[in-house]
């Protein structure tokens, strides 16, 4: 994590890119019948493909890699996961690709699709599971502990959300001792040379929130392009943006130059946070430590905007 950003060697690729491939080994107790929706018993080894950076961060977390026969692109933590066979990205999925690795259960985002692909996975006899995304602590633990019962690792989900639990709590007590909320504008990726910029209901607002900061975009919902005189008008005391997105763009120097930054007080004083996409969006078993490092980098660099006035 960086505050004051230096360029790296990153790719310039999409804002997710990653991999796929392990051989299976255990036995899933359970999973979603596609016809009926319940839970029914499987028998063999189970072949998963995951799609969702946190749902295999998960699968990774509760040792039962093995069971994994593919990723999607959004899948880039642990390092490992990029061994494994892709199957795109998770909002642009192809039946074709998915079907050609044989699996036996499709666990998939809610934010995964096209719809068409995904009834197409169902159509030939794939069960076909969706994880819901709620970007909060709760939602997290949630996730964890369906992911867990699939796998029959309910012990290790309880574990994992203890330790998850026991991560925002150190998040509050920071908080507590920190109440500070300076305006923060996240910067999702760039279209077309526009910033595209994180609005209301999104994971970076809900983040940003937890962090103890207040989205300085308030006026949409989602990501949508932004212009400079928005930009200006925000005013934001602080600007976030991920890795990639910053390499796309050159670098820390060339993201200064973007349209209206330089007019904001974050642009001005030059307060800037930088951080790993899947960390700060994915809403996965890391998101607890992810939500307080974003905190203290806030509260330094609110500390600083206080030292200037």
């Amino acid at each position: 994590m960086h505050t004051h950003m230096k360029q790296n060697h990153f790719s310039k690729a999409r804002l997710v890119v990653a991999a796929v491939t392990l051989l299976q080994m255990a036995f899933v107790p359970s999973v979603m019948s596609a016809a009926a929706g319940q839970a029914q018993p499987m028998s063999g080894p189970a072949k998963i493909i995951s799609v969702g950076g946190a749902i295999t961060e998960i699968i990774y977390a509760l040792d039962s890699q093995d069971n994994l026969a593919g990723v999607d692109t959004t899948s880039l933590w642990p390092d490992t996961a990029k061994t494994l066979p892709q199957v795109g990205y998770m909002r642009n999925l192809s039946a074709e690709g998915i079907l050609s690795l044989s699996p036996t259960l499709l666990l998939i985002s809610a934010h995964a699709g096209p719809p068409k692909v995904i009834e197409q996975i169902r159509e030939a006899g794939i069960p076909v599971k969706t994880i819901a995304e709620n970007y909060s602590s709760e939602g997290v633990r949630t996730k964890v502990l369906e992911i867990a019962e699939l796998l029959g690792r309910r012990e290790q989900g309880q574990q994992l959300a203890a330790k998850i639990q026991e991560d925002f709590h150190q998040l509050e007590q920071f908080r507590t001792q920190h109440p500070a909320q300076p305006r923060v504008m996240f910067f999702m990726a760039m279209s077309q040379g526009t910033p595209l910029v994180s609005g209301l209901d999104t994971s970076a607002d809900a983040m940003i929130k937890l962090a103890g900061g207040n989205n300085a975009i308030t006026t949409y919902q989602g990501n949508k392009p932004l212009g400079s005189e928005s930009i200006i008008a925000a005013a934001p005391d602080v600007i976030l943006v991920t890795e990639l997105t910053l390499n796309a763009v050159g670098g820390l120097d060339k993201f200064y130059e973007l349209p209206g930054i330089r007019f904001t007080p974050a642009g001005k004083n030059r307060r800037v946070i930088v951080m790993d996409t899947l960390l700060l969006l994915g809403f996965g078993p890391r998101s607890g430590q992810a939500a307080l490092d974003l905190a203290r980098q806030l509260h330094a660099q609110s500390k600083i905007a206080d030292s200037t006035r």
